[in-house]
């Protein structure tokens, strides 16, 4: 009798309503990871582009009189 009644229960479609907190943390761990391979990918662009530097060298004179010396 127990063995009829325990097969009607898994004959039956049950629809799982609860997400679990493993699927939770498997998704958030793919939009983690996503997001930091996108933040990196972005980094390794970014650092392959030249950007122009200026071609005359800044050179600024300071005076003596400007100068405090601070003890």
């Amino acid at each position: 009798m127990l063995k009829i009644l325990l097969q009607k229960r898994y004959m039956y479609f049950q629809k799982k309503q609860a997400i679990g907190k493993s699927n939770f943390l498997i998704k958030l761990l793919i939009k983690i990871s996503l997001i930091v391979f996108l933040f990196f990918t972005i980094l390794i662009l970014l650092d392959q582009l030249n950007f122009p530097s200026p071609n005359k060298k800044i050179q600024k004179i300071i005076p003596n009189a400007n100068l405090k010396i601070v003890k």
